[in-house]
């Protein structure tokens, strides 16, 4: 009777440790499928679907509407000569400023090429490339309301009234160098230039060179107020999801390719320098 028990014993604990055996072999089976899934990267991901998803906003001269409704830009050429280097089609995708990275991180597009300055801030949610193009702040003010004012700290007064877009460094340039004015923020350019236009603010703080565009429209209501233009530098990277690193890496080589063979340069000097384009849009509206 005992060795009959004992017998059984052996065997229900021979089967319960072949089942531990499978289920372990299940565990590391999945857990394989999890990690070769996991190393299936956004850089394949695009080229397997062929196209590549860019979220951007209209902001002069970086990302424009022309009178015929297709985007044209400085980004509008860096992206699409981004996907003709891939070998896919190209999505853009138009977003509000200031839900652009969230938009990113949901995974509305796979990059942003719209313009975006690195900062801290930024860089705790989006991972960014190599510069690609450097910017910086400017400003533009009213001749009626701001007349006479010709510094950064003529700016810097509590009864001055700076605007700028929602979520743009233009805030940040602000807090930073006029921290004392007050500051009204809008969604679109246009409506900012509209209230600086009709004299209900003193000056609007912005990318060159979109100032300096409307200083040059508006001549009568508008003008430069500082020299040198540009008050604050920044450094322009695509942004795109944490963890990519092969994305990072072919977006890194292709910027330092760019740069060797003159493409970003001759962009730049088109959009920022050249006024070829501009008949093109209407500089008030896009």
């Amino acid at each position: 009777m005992k060795e009959k028990m004992l017998r059984n014993s052996v065997v229900f604990l021979l089967v319960l440790l072949g089942l531990m055996l499978v289920s372990c072999g299940n565990q590391s089976n999945n857990t394989a499928s999890a990690e070769e899934k996991s190393q299936v990267g956004q850089l394949d991901e695009i080229v397997k679907r062929g196209s590549l998803k860019v979220g951007l906003s209209t902001f002069v001269p970086w990302a424009m509407l022309d009178q015929t409704g297709n985007l044209i830009g400085f980004e509008v050429d860096v992206a699409n000569q981004l996907a003709a280097d891939m070998g896919v089609e190209i999505e853009f995708i138009q977003t509000k400023w200031s839900g652009i990275i969230p938009a990113l991180l949901t995974g509305k597009f796979d990059i942003i090429v719209g313009g975006m300055s690195i900062t801290p801030e930024r860089n705790i949610s989006v991972n960014f490339t190599d510069a690609y193009e450097y910017s910086g702040q400017s400003i533009v003010a009213n001749k009626d309301r701001a007349g006479g004012l010709s510094s950064l700290e003529d700016f810097n007064k509590p009864e001055i009234i700076l605007a700028t877009r929602t979520g743009s460094t233009g805030a940040v340039a602000i807090k930073q160098f006029m921290p004392n004015a007050e500051v009204r923020l809008f969604d679109d350019e246009p409506q900012g230039i509209q209230e600086l236009l009709n004299g209900r603010v003193d000056a609007w703080v912005s990318s060159f060179p979109f100032p300096q565009l409307q200083a040059e429209k508006y001549s009568d209501k508008l003008y430069i107020p500082i020299e040198p233009e540009i008050f604050r530098d920044e450094p322009i990277a695509f942004a795109v999801r944490k963890g990519e690193h092969d994305f990072m890496n072919f977006l890194n080589n292709w910027i330092t390719l760019k740069w060797a063979d003159g493409f970003l340069d001759e962009r730049y000097r088109y959009w920022f320098m050249g006024e070829e384009w501009m008949s093109q849009v209407d500089l008030g509206s896009s």
